[in-house]
C-alpha cells in the first residue's frame, strides 16, 4: 500500500475490545506487536506497532451487541460527503464525522446489508505505516448477503470500480479497485455456512499460515476455519480470546490483489 491512500482504499483498521489488556497480550505474542497508550485525551485508544511502525489501533469496545470486533476504515477525501452518499444510497450513519485530535476526521456507517465500515479523512495521520508484510494487514474483504447491491453501494459512495474474477470451483470473487488498483474484495455469503451477518473482515500477512494458526490457538484463540489453500494463498480464520474474528494468510505472490 502507498503512503497516501486513494479514496476507497482501506487505510486503517482498529480493534474494539472487551478486554484491552488481554488483546494487547494476545496480538503482541502472535504478531510481535508493541502498543502505545495515547493518553486520557484519546479515551483509552492505543496504537499497535510492528518494528516501530503503526499497523493498527485498539480501544474499548463501544457496542455491547457486537462485542469485540475489527473495524475497516476507508480513505475519504471528505467524510461529510461520504456521509451524504451513504444516506442517499440506503446505508446508515452510526457515528457522524468527527475530528480526532487533529489527526483526521472519522465516521462509522453501515451499508444497506448491515455491514459496519468506517471512513477516515486524513489530516496529520494517513493510516498504515506498514502493510502487506508479515504481522500487518494485507487484505480486507466484505462478506455480504447481497453482492449485487453491495457493488452498487460502494461504487456510489467511494467512487471505486468493481471487477469480477473467477476463483476455484466456479466461484466468482469481486475486486474493489481504486484508480485501477485492487484494494479490497467482496463475496456473497453461502447459505451452507449457516447464519452470518454481512461484515468486513481483516487479513493479516504471516510467513507460515499453519504455524500462525497453531500459535493463535495456543494463545487462546478459537478456530473458525482451519488452514486452507486458495488462489490468494493459504489462509485460516480465527476468533481471538476476546471474540473478534480475524484471518491470517500466507499470500500467493502470483495472485493479483
Amino acid at each position: 500500500m502507498a503512503a497516501k491512500y486513494e479514496q476507497g482504499t482501506p487505510s486503517w483498521v482498529d480493534l474494539g475490545s472487551t478486554d484491552v489488556d488481554g488483546s494487547v497480550s494476545f496480538y503482541g505474542r502472535l504478531f510481535g506487536w508493541t502498543d502505545e497508550d495515547l493518553g486520557p485525551d484519546a479515551g483509552g485508544y492505543r496504537m499497535f506497532r510492528k518494528d516501530g511502525r503503526q499497523v493498527a489501533g485498539l480501544g474499548p469496545a463501544t457496542d455491547g451487541g457486537r462485542g469485540s470486533s475489527w473495524a475497516t476504515y476507508f480513505a475519504a477525501n471528505d467524510a461529510d460527503d461520504i456521509m451524504a452518499k451513504v444516506a442517499e444510497h440506503g446505508g446508515a450513519v452510526i457515528v457522524p464525522p468527527m475530528d480526532v485530535m487533529g489527526q483526521g476526521r472519522m465516521a462509522v456507517f453501515q451499508d444497506p446489508e448491515g455491514a459496519f465500515f468506517s471512513a477516515w479523512q486524513p489530516l496529520a495521520f494517513d493510516g498504515f505505516e506498514l502493510a502487506n508484510e508479515p504481522g500487518s494487514v494485507t487484505w480486507n474483504e466484505l462478506m455480504t448477503s447481497d453482492i449485487d447491491a453491495a457493488k452498487v453501494f460502494y461504487q456510489e459512495v467511494f467512487g471505486v470500480s468493481m471487477r469480477d474474477v473467477s476463483m476455484a470451483e466456479g466461484m466468482t470473487y469481486t475486486l474493489l479497485e481504486a484508480e485501477g488498483r485492487p484494494v479490497a474484495g467482496a463475496m456473497p455469503i453461502d447459505a451452507a455456512w449457516g447464519p452470518m451477518p454481512s461484515h468486513w473482515s481483516v487479513y493479516f500477512a504471516v510467513d507460515d499460515c499453519d504455524a500462525a494458526y497453531a500459535k493463535a490457538l495456543e494463545l487462546g484463540a478459537t478456530k473458525v476455519m482451519p488452514p486452507e489453500d486458495s488462489p490468494a494463498g493459504r489462509f485460516a480464520i480465527l476468533k481471538d480470546p476476546q471474540g473478534a474474528t480475524f484471518s491470517v494468510i500466507k499470500n500467493n505472490p502470483d495472485f493479483s490483489i
